[in-house]
């Protein structure tokens, strides 16, 4: 091992994907006709394409290895290890285009539900790693709507002893990722698209509906 090099995570930013297959594919998410098989399927391929922007400055080391030809130089993944804490239920649509990409990485579970009165998020349930503070969390969330459960599972993770933090959703509201900016300006939050606002019940317009009833078929 002769190297290390880390490059500082894009915080109190949001990196919008514009990648062609994201649009693309977020296209047909978006469709109210999309088969809740095909749903699932696009949001595993979305969470998948997502994550290759959403890890890029994780911290890589140079290594000697030996191929079947001679020995070499290469980069390999250094420094905290991952935790996965998709935010319940929704977010769960998410864990296995994560994990394709990540497979050692610890996973952990945040249940919230929104009030539909009052819009604050309720927890219900809470499961996760015990050493949040040496990795690298990965938060999902489809919909970054007005910003309350996941600012209340950031700070979940945080009383946890979370230190890096990044937020991997498929669509956000710019009230949302005020929200989050607002309470905590050092995550990261890496999005397909931001939408245009949100409605009048709290939900983002144009939007895709309510992506936990897409994902498992129910009203």
């Amino acid at each position: 091992m002769t190297e290390t090099s880390q490059a500082p995570a894009a915080t109190g930013t949001v990196i919008e994907v514009g990648h062609p297959l994201v649009r693309h594919k977020l296209a047909l998410l978006r469709d109210v006709t999309t088969t809740t098989q095909m749903f699932r399927q696009l949001v595993n391929e979305l969470t998948l394409l997502i994550t290759y922007e959403a890890t890029k400055d994780l911290a890589t080391e140079t290594v000697d290895i030996e191929t079947p030809l001679e020995w070499t130089s290469a980069q390999r993944i250094s420094g905290k290890k991952v935790a996965v804490c998709p935010i319940l239920r929704a977010g769960m649509g998410m864990l296995d285009g994560v994990l394709s990409l990540i497979p050692g990485a610890r996973v952990g579970f945040i249940g919230l539900y929104r009030n539909e009165e009052t819009l604050q998020p309720v927890e219900y349930y809470v499961k996760l790693p015990d050493d949040l503070a040496d990795r690298d969390v990965i938060l999902l969330d489809p919909m970054l709507a007005t910003g309350n459960s996941t600012a209340a599972a950031v700070a979940t993770v945080k009383a946890a002893g979370a230190t890096s933090i990044r937020l991997i959703a498929l669509i956000a509201a710019p009230e949302g990722i005020s929200r989050i900016h607002r309470d905590h300006p050092d995550v990261a939050i890496v999005v397909a698209a931001v939408d245009r606002a949100l409605n009048e019940k709290g939900y983002i317009v144009p939007g895709l509906g309510d992506a936990g009833d897409r994902l498992y078929g129910t009203k």
